[in-house]
């Protein structure tokens, strides 16, 4: 059943096009991610498609009798109780109280609609959303303000929906679990890849290469055609004036700027951090009148920490930050700061921007004209020179994040704290931020529901999961996933890491563990060979993999030679693999103690 049909729509927004000629359709059973750039008109093309915005061009066609349920950017909230709020929106009433409890509002069932926070907002339209009867979902970045649990939820229940599936998510485990389609909006076109967010993936680097093997090609024409139109004035008289005019065409010509080209050598002039970063020694905090939310936090932070905070809604991680950041005080315990640190901070409301002001301007503050650095850095960030000029007013909600950021790290800071740095920002900018703080000299602390930026982002992770004494668990996301899952395996609630199941450090050599060295390890060099350990055995588990499937597919052509030796290197392959992991653990037991050892030596 054919539940909305585009053909030809164009949209734009002053100054330039957001796309033109778009076409494709969506049926029963369909689930197509929308992907692209901020501000490339993924929520604009949503607001068409559900009707609430009419095409500039081009048709856009319902089924007969589809309902179409709609989760907008700035949903509005019916006034009064929340749980009546969802109850009205949906077609079994019961259902109500049981989506909202997983969502993490239970709490909030009878809090009035008016007093909720923007994702506490969010979070209720949401439940409106999923309850309300329909043949067609269209979803505006719905894991925003949602924590970990809550997400992994709603990947359940959208792969379970029977109907046609719209979604706009920065969440690339939920495009990969999900999706069956991708629609993706680059520059002005779309682009449909059949199949889920890998195939996508792969769509997009072949186009980049032939865009690439275009340019060179390009090139080539250019050098002759430049050598035509330089052979002496007499005969250049002589040539077709629409040839010359091709001819100019070709060597004038540029390639289309790649989409995303990277944040070059932002760092650079990044101030040493010396040994001494922030420390916290038994520290708790305590609204007003209230319970605490955690207390007895020990950490002690290297100069170049790798560390997530992980949980729960509601349980502090954000009031942490805010303790580290000096904005708060403790209501008990002590926050120290090392006098070389600089700090940045990417909160989730940013920096105040006014509307009125160009994006230029918002590099300088307004208090000089900006110059060509400032116009630089701003194309390092993706704003083009149209986009310099425009009024802040006039740029996306991911835009404006993306502003946001840039205005944090051109202070260069040494302490980076981001919390929910994903919200909002595309998957590129995702993809640019990761590479640039794997490089980044600093000491980073990331408050962050996304599972593909904790994995590539952080070596630790704090556990903060309404216990009030947030636990340090090494190993990253990944190692605390696993422990969960072991412990919901077993039918009990996890209290204590475990050791973590995860990749293992390079050995010395080829099947051999290295041998731990006499003496205790800093955090921070454990953690390092940590990280290297996950890069090590991904590249040992893809060869595997490789090894394994030449096997297979020569058990039959092969000679014994090529078999026996395709068997001895898989041999090899694994016996360092296991080496590895062992290694691994070990290094995750040392990590352990020497956090213990450090938090009470500080006592």
């Amino acid at each position: 059943m054919i539940l909305v049909d585009v053909e030809r729509v164009a949209m734009s927004r002053p100054g330039r096009p957001l796309f033109a000629d778009l076409s494709f359709t969506v049926s029963s059973g369909d689930r197509v991610g929308i992907v692209g750039l901020n501000g490339c008109g993924k929520s604009t093309l949503l607001s068409v498609l559900t009707g609430e915005t009419v095409p500039e061009s081009g048709v856009v066609r319902t089924g007969r009798d589809v309902r179409v349920a709609a989760l907008t950017q700035r949903p509005v909230l019916p006034a009064g109780p929340v749980l009546a709020a969802v109850e009205a929106a949906a077609e079994q009433p019961w259902e109500a109280a049981a989506v909202l409890d997983h969502l993490g509002m239970a709490g909030l069932s009878d809090a009035d609609t008016g007093r909720l926070s923007g994702g506490q907002a969010k979070r209720v339209a949401l439940a409106r959303t999923l309850v309300a009867p329909s043949d067609l979902l269209v979803l505006d970045e719905p894991t925003n303000h949602l924590d970990i649990d809550a997400i992994a939820w709603l990947e359940e229940r959208l792969a379970a929906y029977k109907g046609g599936l719209l979604l706009v998510t920065h969440d690339r485990h939920l495009l990969d679990r999900v999706t069956t389609r991708v629609l993706e909006l680059d520059r002005g076109r779309g682009y449909v890849h059949d199949s889920g967010y890998d195939v996508y993936l792969e769509g997009r680097a072949e186009r980049e290469e032939q865009a690439a093997s275009n340019e060179a090609s390009r090139r080539i024409l250019a050098r002759k055609e430049l050598a035509w139109l330089r052979r002496g004035a007499p005969a250049r008289t002589r040539k077709p004036k629409a040839r010359i005019e091709a001819a100019t065409a070709i060597v004038e010509s540029r390639a289309e700027p790649a989409a995303r080209q990277g944040i070059p050598d932002l760092w650079f002039g990044t101030p040493r951090l010396g040994d001494k970063v922030i420390e916290l020694d038994r520290v708790g905090y305590a609204h007003p009148g209230a319970d605490p939310l955690f207390e007895g936090v020990d950490l002690l932070l290297d100069n170049r920490e790798r560390l997530g905070l992980v949980g729960p809604n509601g349980v502090g991680k954000s009031t942490l930050l805010d303790l580290l950041a000096g904005r708060r005080s403790p209501t008990s315990g002590t926050v120290e700061v090392g006098t070389t640190v600089r700090l940045g901070y990417y909160d989730q409301v940013g920096v105040t921007l006014d509307p009125a002001q160009r994006v230029r301007d918002a590099v300088t503050g307004g208090a000089r004209q900006p110059d060509w650095q400032d116009a630089a850095l701003l194309e390092s960030f993706w704003f083009d020179t149209d986009a310099q000029w425009a009024p802040i007013g006039l740029l996306s909600g991911g835009e404006r994040r993306r502003l946001q950021l840039l205005l944090v790290l051109a202070t260069k800071p040494n302490v980076l704290l981001l919390d929910e740095p994903t919200n909002d920002l595309d998957i590129d900018t995702l993809r640019v931020l990761e590479e640039f703080l794997d490089d980044w000299p600093g000491a980073l602390i990331v408050v962050s529901h996304d599972r593909a930026f904790l994995e590539r982002t952080v070596t630790d992770v704090m556990v903060m999961d309404g216990e009030r004494r947030p636990g340090r668990r090494p190993g990253g996301y990944a190692a605390w996933e696993d422990e969960r899952r072991a412990a919901r395996a077993k039918g009990r609630a996890t209290s204590a890491p475990t050791k973590p199941a995860v990749p293992a450090p390079k050995p010395t050599k080829k099947g051999a563990a290295a041998a731990k060295p006499a003496g205790p390890r800093s955090p921070s060099t454990l953690r390092h060979l940590m990280k290297e350990a996950d890069k090590e055995v991904v590249k040992l588990g893809k060869r595997r993999v490789v090894l394994e499937e030449a096997l297979a597919d020569k058990a039959a052509t092969a000679d014994h030679t090529e078999l026996t030796a395709l068997g001895a290197e898989l041999a090899d392959v694994l016996a360092a693999l296991e080496a590895a992991e062992e290694q691994w653990l070990a290094l995750a037991e040392e990590a352990e103690a020497a956090a213990t050892e450090a938090a009470r030596n500080r006592r």
